[in-house]
C-alpha cells in the first residue's frame, strides 16, 4: 500500500490510457484496504501522499483540459464549451465544472505554481491561495511574485507571513495613481446557488469591507459558554442574522409593488412530520426538510415556530390517471381531441362529470417534487404542463400580535442567560412545543435571539424553562451544562 514511500512501486504506463488505468486501480486498492492492522505511522504517510496525489492530478486534469479545450473537443459531443461538456459528460455540477476551467486558466498563468503542484511541494489549496495573491501583482511581475512565493513557503513561512510578503511587494511596486482608478470599478460580488445552497465570493472596496467586517464582528460574536461555534460559522451565522434584521427594518425597496420578504415553503407532510415527532437531541438531529420543489428555500428546524402561515395548495395533471379515466369509460379521442367512437361513451354528461370531480384530487396530486420538476422538464404537452395552484388561504400568525406585545414588554431582550440581544433582533419561542400540547400563551412564551432559538433549541436539542420570577435556566440535552440567568441564592449565615 503506502510502506513504499520511494514511489508507486510500478514499471512506467506506457500510455495514457495505462497510466490513468494505474491510477484508477490503485485508489480502488487505497479505498478497499483495512487500515486496522496498518501501522499508525504508515497511515498518516498514506495521508500526505495522498494529499500530494491531489497535488498533481489538479495539475493533469488542467492540462489535459487545456488541450481539450484549445482544440475544441468539446464540439464532437455537440457542447457549446468545455464547462457544458464536463457537466453532461463528467456528471460534476456547473459550479465544479468551473472550478475545473478555473484551474485551467490559473495554472497557466503561473506555470511556477504548476511545477510546484506537480512536484507535490504545494497542496491545491495553498496553490490556489497563491495565484489569488499574485494576480494583485502587475502581470509583468507575477512569476517573480510567485517565486518569492513558493520561497517561502519551501522556508516553512505561516499564512499571515506569505500574505505580508504579497503586501511588501505590492507596496514596492506601487506606483503614483496618473489615471485615478482607485479599483473601484473591480468591485463585484458573485452569488452561486445550487439546489438552494450558495457559495459566495467577491471582490470587495476597502469601504464595503471595512462596513461588512463591522456587522461580522457585531453579531458574530460568542454569545455565551454554550457557544461552540467555529469563527467560520459565527460569520455565517452573523450575515443571515444581518439580512434578517434589514429585511425585517422595512428599509429595502419593494419587489413589484409588495415588501421585500424572505419566504421559507415548507411542505404539508413535512410540517406534519414536525408536529408528531419528539424533539430533537444532538444525538439524534432533525431531519432534513424536504422541499415541495426543488430550489425553492426551504424551511430550516425552528422556522415554523415563530412565523406567518400562508397556506397554497397546488396540484399537478396526472396523465396516466386522466387517461385510465377516459379508457375505463369508452372515451377515445384522437390527436386533435375529436372523439373516434360516439357510442363507446358508456357515461351521460352528468356521470362523467361527477366521475372526474369524485377523482379531482387524485387527478391533481400528481408526481410530487422531484418527479414533477423532471415531468415539466422532460414532457411536452399536458403532461409537461405546470404546477397548478389550487387555493391560497390568508396570512396566519402563529403568535398573535398582542401575545407577542405582552412577551416582549416582559422578557425586554433574549431570554437566554446571559444574552442581552434586544427584541428586535428576536422571536417568540414556545417553551413546551406545540407537538407536546404546549399552548400559545403568555406562560409558555419565551423571547430568543436567532442563535439560541434557532440553533441552540432547535438545531443543538438544548431546552430552557420559566421559573414564576420571570428568570430561565438554560440545559443541554443530557444535562451536563446548566445555565442559570440568575445568581444562586446568598448562604445563610
Amino acid at each position: 500500500m503506502c510502506e513504499d514511500n520511494s514511489g508507486f512501486g510500478a514499471a512506467p504506463a506506457g500510455s495514457v490510457g495505462e497510466a490513468m488505468s494505474m491510477v484508477l486501480t490503485g485508489l480502488r486498492r487505497l479505498a478497499d484496504a483495512d487500515m486496522s492492522d496498518v501501522p499508525m505511522s504508515v497511515r498518516a504517510d498514506c495521508l500526505r501522499q495522498l494529499e500530494q496525489a491531489k497535488s498533481v492530478q489538479t495539475v493533469a486534469q488542467a492540462s489535459i483540459l487545456l488541450a481539450f479545450d484549445r482544440d475544441r473537443g468539446y464540439e464532437e459531443d455537440g457542447q457549446g464549451s468545455s464547462r457544458t461538456w464536463l457537466t453532461w459528460q463528467t456528471g460534476v455540477t456547473r459550479q465544479d465544472a468551473s472550478v475545473s476551467i478555473g484551474w485551467m486558466r490559473r495554472l497557466r498563468e503561473h506555470p511556477l505554481i504548476a511545477e510546484a503542484l506537480k512536484s507535490g511541494e504545494i497542496s491545491a489549496s495553498l496553490a490556489r491561495w497563491m495565484c489569488q495573491q499574485s494576480d494583485r501583482v502587475p502581470r509583468d511581475r507575477r512569476q517573480e511574485a510567485d517565486q518569492v512565493l513558493l520561497d517561502g513557503a519551501a522556508a516553512g513561512l505561516s499564512l499571515a507571513d506569505l500574505a505580508g510578503l504579497i503586501e511588501e511587494i505590492l507596496a514596492r511596486l506601487a506606483e503614483p495613481d496618473s489615471d485615478g482608478d482607485d479599483g473601484f470599478d473591480d468591485r463585484a460580488v458573485w452569488l452561486a446557488r445550487s439546489m438552494g445552497a450558495g457559495r459566495l465570493t467577491g471582490d470587495l472596496t476597502p469601504q464595503c469591507a471595512e462596513a461588512l467586517q463591522a456587522v461580522l464582528d457585531a453579531l458574530g460574536k460568542k454569545m455565551g459558554p454554550e457557544d461552540d461555534r467555529t469563527l467560520a460559522q459565527r460569520h455565517h451565522d452573523a450575515l443571515a442574522e444581518a439580512c434578517r434584521r434589514l429585511v425585517a427594518s422595512g428599509c429595502l425597496p419593494d419587489r413589484a409593488g409588495q415588501p421585500t420578504q424572505i419566504q421559507l415553503h415548507l411542505s404539508l407532510d413535512e410540517l406534519l412530520r414536525r408536529l408528531d415527532e419528539p424533539p430533537a437531541s444532538a444525538a439524534e438531529p432533525p431531519g432534513r426538510p424536504v422541499s415541495p420543489v426543488p430550489g425553492w428555500p426551504m424551511a430550516a428546524p425552528g422556522d415554523e415556530c415563530d412565523a406567518a402561515f400562508v397556506p397554497i395548495v397546488t396540484g399537478c395533471l396526472d396523465p396516466d390517471l386522466l387517461d385510465k379515466l377516459i379508457d375505463q369509460h369508452g372515451v377515445s379521442l384522437d390527436q386533435h381531441g375529436v372523439s373516434l367512437d360516439q357510442h363507446r361513451v358508456s357515461l351521460d354528461q352528468h356521470g362523467l362529470r361527477d366521475l372526474i370531480v369524485a377523482n379531482a384530487g387524485a387527478l391533481f396530486s400528481g408526481p410530487r417534487g422531484l418527479a414533477s420538476w423532471l415531468r415539466r422538464r422532460e414532457l411536452c404537452g399536458v403532461a409537461g404542463s405546470i404546477s397548478l395552484p389550487l387555493d391560497t388561504g390568508s396570512s396566519t400568525d402563529n403568535i398573535p400580535a398582542h401575545l407577542r406585545r405582552a412577551v416582549i414588554l416582559r422578557d425586554r431582550y433574549c431570554a437566554a442567560p446571559g444574552c442581552d440581544q434586544p427584541p428586535a433582533a428576536c422571536q417568540v419561542h414556545h417553551i413546551r412545543p406545540r407537538k407536546l400540547g404546549g399552548l400559545t400563551k403568555l406562560s409558555n412564551l419565551l423571547l430568543l435571539c436567532a442563535f439560541h432559538h434557532l440553533i441552540v433549541i432547535h438545531r443543538w436539542g438544548w431546552s430552557i424553562s420559566l421559573n414564576a420570577d420571570g428568570t430561565t435556566i438554560m440545559r443541554n440535552p443530557d444535562g451536563t451544562k446548566v445555565f442559570h440567568s440568575h445568581s444562586p441564592p446568598t448562604v445563610a449565615a
